[in-house]
């Protein structure tokens, strides 16, 4: 039922008023080989007003991006199975579901890899639940900011736009190669590239290029937009030791040249 009854007056019709439609409670899928962390981190969450699926691994998060929507996965590296990195990978090229990479490690070139491959954040065990949280709001409000960015703004005409040997259609979602063939690029990678194809020629900082992106929330020491950005020159330059099309401006950032 749509209405409930408010009052009655005597002699009058009930008047009725809307019930509230309850918001939409955020689906988090914890992807961990061991069940005690499963059970822990599935528990805290669900008591900080979350819904939680707890999987053992990939084949488990598969089954269940099937039949249910996620809208935060958390993933432990190092599991027998298919590791973190894989499942990953998987999720940047088939979904657009943000996720949260664990490890016990800790090692910087996990962390890296993680990044390059398109994690939203990255965290070392033993993990402090209270941060974990604290991660998990900053991704999903990053999220939900960027979903309403796009239904506020009107859509910009789409474009066509060399980078290097690369053609970037913006319409299209697409990046492609010399011979037309596409190129894998994640979420964040698209919108660097847009950022700098509506703004060639000119210096961007690393600020306004995760604002452009819509990931505003890094920590103010992770050099996550380097990363990328040395991803993108090895899918776009010719050389990509001697980049050409994304050029670093020291001490201000990077720019996009339309004669590179």
């Amino acid at each position: 039922m749509l209405t409930e009854l408010v009052a009655a007056a005597p002699g009058n019709s009930a008047i009725t008023s809307p019930v509230p439609v309850p918001a939409r409670i955020p689906h988090i899928a914890v992807v961990d080989d061991e069940p005690d962390i499963r059970e822990t981190v599935g528990e805290y969450l669900e008591l900080k007003g979350y819904r939680v699926t707890r999987c053992s691994g990939g084949a488990a998060l598969r089954t269940l991006l099937e039949t249910d929507t996620v809208d935060l996965a958390l993933l432990d590296i190092a599991m027998p199975q298919e590791d973190g990195l894989s499942i990953g990978r998987y999720l940047t090229t088939n979904t657009d579901v943000p996720f949260v990479m664990l490890t016990a490690a800790g090692e910087v070139v996990d962390r890296i890899i993680g990044l390059e491959m398109g994690a939203d954040d990255y965290l070392a065990k033993p993990v402090d639940l209270r941060e974990l949280l604290a991660r998990i709001k900053a991704v999903l409000r990053r999220g939900e900011r960027r979903r309403e960015d796009a239904e506020a703004a009107p859509a910009s005409a789409p474009m066509q736009v060399k980078f290097g040997d690369c053609t970037l259609d913006t319409g299209a979602h697409r990046l492609s190669g010399p011979e037309g063939e596409d190129i894998a690029i994640t979420a964040m990678e698209f919108d660097l590239l847009r950022a700098f194809a509506e703004h060639p020629n000119r210096v961007l900082s690393r600020d306004q290029l995760l604002d452009m992106a819509h990931n505003r929330g890094w920590e103010p020491f992770d050099r996550s937009i380097d990363i990328r950005i040395a991803r993108l020159r090895r899918k776009v330059e010719p050389d990509p030791a001697k980049p050409q099309v994304i050029k670093t401006v020291r001490g201000a950032g990077y720019m996009f040249s339309l004669s590179g």
